[in-house]
This record gives C-alpha cells, structure tokens and sequence, in this order.
C-alpha cells in the first residue's frame, strides 16, 4: 500500500520537466533565424559596397562598414544575453530532471524524504496556480521562501498575463500579433487560426470607428491570404461593412460584440499551453480531481443534506464539490463503511451498530453520545432516542 507508483507520478510531472525544453528550443530557434537574417543583411551590404568601391568616397565606404560594425556588435550583445538565458533554461532542466529522479531513490511514501519532496511539490503546485490565476505577488513570495526560482515558469506566465491584459483592458493586438508573427510556424503545425482571428478583430475595430478605406485596404493585406481556409468568414466580414455597431443582425452583432477580446484572450492563453505542453487546467485542480474521484458516490449527489458526510470534501458543494461536478462515481471493489456522525471508517475495532429504527451508527459514536446522554442515543437522521442498549452489532463480511 505504501509503495509508490513512480511512472504514474512521472506522467503527472510531464509538464514539469517540459516547459523549460520547449522553451529552450524556441529560443534557439529564434537566435538561429535571427543570426541568419542579420548576417545576410551584413553579407548583402558588403557585397555591394566591394561592387561599387571604386565609385564610392572613401569616406562613405568607412561610414557603411561602421555602420556594419555596429550592427555586428548589437548581434553579439543580444547574442550574449541569450546564451545567459540558455544556460539558465538548461540549468532549470537539470534541477527539474533531478528532483524527478528522485522518486527513483524512494523505498515508500511514509519515508521523511518522501513526504519533504511532497511538501515541496505542493509549493510549486500552488506557484503555478498562483501565476495562472494572477497572484504573481504571492506567487514569488512563496518561490523565496523556498528557494523555488528554477521550479516556477514565471517568465512563460508574465509574458501570458502582459498579452492578455493588453488584449482585454487596452484592446490591442500589438503584442499578441508580434507573437504569432515569432512562432508562426509552430502555429502553422498545429493549424492554429489564431493570427486571423487577431486580424479580423483589428479589422472589425477599424469598421467600428468607421474607418472604411482603410479597413478594406486592410483586409486585402492581411485577411485575403487566409481565403484557403478562412474564405466563409472572410465573406462574412466584408459584408460587416454594410452594418454599424448598433446592428441587431444576430451574426453581425455578434462580431461587433466586446466580448471577443475576453475570448480573444482566452485562445491566446490556451494556445500558449498548447505550444508548452502546458494543461489547460492548473496541475492543482487535476491532482484535487483524482483524489475526489476516489471518493465520489452517490450520496454525495443527494440534494437531502442529511445523506451527506461532514468529512466528505465532494458533499461540499459549495467548495470541492464543485471540481467534482462532472467527475464520474467512484468505483470500489471493497465497500468502506464511515459513521455518519463522526466520519470515522467502521470496522472490527469500531464496529457499526445498527438502531432499531434500521439506520446504522459506529460503536464508538453512540458510545460517546450515550455518555452526554444518560446511556441514550439519539439517532441523527430521525431524531428518534433510543437506549444505548437497543442497539445490534453488525458484522461485516
């Protein structure tokens, strides 16, 4: 029972070992594509001012190559602040792939060095629930306070958080524009429309302020190449132009309506998961949702309050329960028999008592309340009292 399922925990952590890999490989993708552009912008030039030295002023051809010089030099600056950030992205991967490892080296869960790796995992848990859900303040705090730095992402969510915020609050797609531009052929692989559906927003802005020339000459630069896939919508938006904000046309008000930048935010935020590996809920709604599974049963469902247990956190309604809403029944080959009063597990040390009235109680229950009680028990559920006396011993088989 103690023992501990390593390759079921491993699965869990997939997304902890592979966000700093993924990030490290864009970076170097970014870094390589750069380095050629700028070379071959530096290689370009050069190969013109040596076709035209001899038409050029001395003093223009030493302003050029300065000018390359200078260029070069700004390459290695931002050259160098990227190997920083790769040194620190694999160095954040070793110490990950090391405390992962170190489930290997665990014999059972009731070991000291077990429940300390747990602690710790529940810190970073709660670091990236923190950081989902904005609470960036909090969140460093607690990385601090437990020398957290390489087990928290919290660059990959302050770049999730900056767009998002410029989306909803500023209604901008300045910066998740130049995003998509940087990764679009990771998007592309995985289809993603998101470029467009940022671009017809801009478009639809332009519309809304009425600017008419400049939201067709727009949408022939930025919408028109997404006809293969997109060509109904884009229809659709052309048509936009004869409407004005105020429409009541259903699909036209539709996309006049302030709720797309929220849901515009949203894509962003999900398809940044998507790109990272990342689950679209927090690793500490899934891990709470495996334990409520374990435990959910019918009478957690009942709307008679009286049918639920006060030790059940799935008969919280109003706090666990509700992670536990579309969670399926838990199935149990061994039925575990709890006292409704106390919550305690009935078995041969506790034994369940059954009332006259046929309802069922632990020994160590009515025990305890037939000393309050002058040797009565009072049955929870019907408000009948009877003596302690009355009560049968069951046997469970």
């Amino acid at each position: 029972m103690d023992k501990i399922n390593v390759d079921n925990m491993l699965a869990i952590e997939e997304p902890f070992i592979k966000v700093p890999l993924e990030q490290l490989r864009r970076t170097v993708r970014q870094t390589q594509k750069q380095v050629e552009r700028e070379t071959a912008a530096v290689s370009a030039e050069l190969a013109e001012v040596l076709k035209n030295q001899y038409r050029l002023a001395p003093e223009e051809i030493q302003k050029t190559l300065d000018a390359l010089i200078e260029r070069l030099q700004t390459l290695k600056q931002g050259l160098e602040q990227v190997k920083q950030e790769e040194s620190q992205l694999i160095q954040r991967s070793k110490l990950r792939a090391m405390d992962l490892n170190k489930l290997r080296e665990f014999e059972s869960t009731t070991q000291p060095e077990f429940q300390q790796w747990c602690r710790q995992r529940l810190d970073r848990v709660l670091i990236d629930y923190m950081l989902r859900s904005g609470n960036v303040k909090t969140a460093q705090r607690l990385v601090e306070t437990g020398n957290l730095e390489h087990f928290a992402d919290s660059s990959l969510f302050a770049q999730v958080m900056s767009i998002e915020n410029e989306l909803k609050d500023a209604h901008s797609c300045q910066g998740a524009l130049l995003w998509c531009s940087e990764n679009r052929s990771a998007l592309r692989k995985i289809q993603c429309s998101l470029e467009f559906e940022l671009r017809l927003q801009e478009y639809i802005e332009m519309i809304r302020a009425r600017n008419t020339p400049e939201a067709i000459k727009y949408a022939k630069k930025h919408l028109s190449p997404w006809s293969d896939t997109q060509l109904p919508r884009i229809q659709r938006a052309m048509t936009l132009l004869a409407f004005s904000p105020s429409t009541s046309c259903p699909p036209y008000r539709a996309m006049f309506d302030e709720a797309r930048w929220a849901a515009l935010a949203n894509d962003f935020r999900m398809v940044i998961f998507q790109l990272y590996n990342l689950p679209a809920q927090p690793l500490l709604h899934l891990l709470l949702q495996t334990g409520l599974s374990a435990l959910k049963t019918p009478a957690c469902l009942s709307s008679d309050p009286s049918e639920h247990n006060r030790n059940c956190p799935v008969c919280q309604t109003e706090t666990l329960g509700k992670l536990a809403q579309d969670l399926p029944l838990s199935h149990h080959v061994n039925s575990n028999l709890v006292c409704r009063i106390t919550g305690e597990k009935m078995d041969e040390d506790n034994p369940p008592m059954r009332l006259p009235n046929g309802y069922v109680y632990s020994l160590s229950s009515l025990t305890e309340m037939a000393a309050t009680l002058d040797g009565k028990v009072k049955c929870s559920r019907s408000g009948q009292t009877f003596k302690l006396s009355e009560a049968t011993k069951l046997f469970i088989s």
